[in-house]
């Protein structure tokens, strides 16, 4: 398994910008775009699984394929992460509050992740569990109540440190019809310290790939 990697920041092609960026006292932004999920909810239908989950594995992978995801400040070094995994909002059926959800994607595909994803959400008795919160996570929400034009999230930001967060935040809203196809906004919240629009054009470019690549059919478990 690959491990986290040091990199000599000095020769950083990112450099400049990263020292830029790092030294603004609010270095994050957020880019929102309509994204077409109708494959997404045709597979989650054929395959009986969650439409959400089937989003969070494809929008994880998808971040994985794009190497600034891959960047952080740990303990005051800048590390090249190996892959990124889930850290998700969910809700149990009649409940009023959320709890978070972390866990890895496995290697079973976006079918077996859901499965497993629903299998520990309804184990979960805590909010969150503190242990699994680690720098390697894409932070992920939902409003399946409205159509998401934007998402900000909240931030702690009383400390130098805090402005080295990498973690990416995505969320999106309810997904609406039209012409027969089903869209939804989805919003992308990052450190510019790190990552750029261009960086957010390669993320979408992949998640579009990776809808594309939903099986046509899977074993069922």
């Amino acid at each position: 398994m690959e491990s986290v990697v040091p990199v000599d920041l000095e020769h950083w092609p990112r450099k400049e910008l990263f020292d830029f960026f790092s030294g603004m006292s609010n270095p994050f932004y957020m880019v929102t775009f309509r994204q077409d999920v109708t494959e997404v909810y045709q597979y989650a239908k054929r395959m009986g699984v969650s439409f959400y989950y089937t989003l969070v594995w494809l929008c994880t992978e998808a971040i994985n394929d794009v190497d600034a995801f891959h960047y952080a400040v740990l303990d005051g070094t800048l590390v090249r992460l190996p892959r990124r995994e889930p850290s998700f909002t969910d809700r149990k059926p009649g409940a009023d509050q959320f709890h978070i959800v972390t866990m890895d994607c496995g290697d079973g595909g976006p079918a077996a992740f859901c499965r497993e994803a629903a299998r520990k959400s309804a184990a979960q008795q805590t909010f969150l569990d503190q242990s699994s919160e680690t720098e390697n996570l894409i932070y992920f929400s939902c409003l399946p109540w409205v159509d998401l034009t934007g998402f900000v999230n909240e931030r702690d930001l009383s400390t130098p440190e805090s402005r080295q967060d990498s973690i990416p935040r995505l969320t999106w809203g309810k997904y609406v019809e039209a012409a027969g196809r089903k869209t939804l906004g989805l919003s992308v919240e990052v450190n510019h310290a790190f990552v750029d629009g261009l960086h957010i054009g390669q993320f979408a470019a992949a998640l579009e790939r990776r809808i594309r690549q939903l099986p046509e059919r899977d074993v069922r478990l």
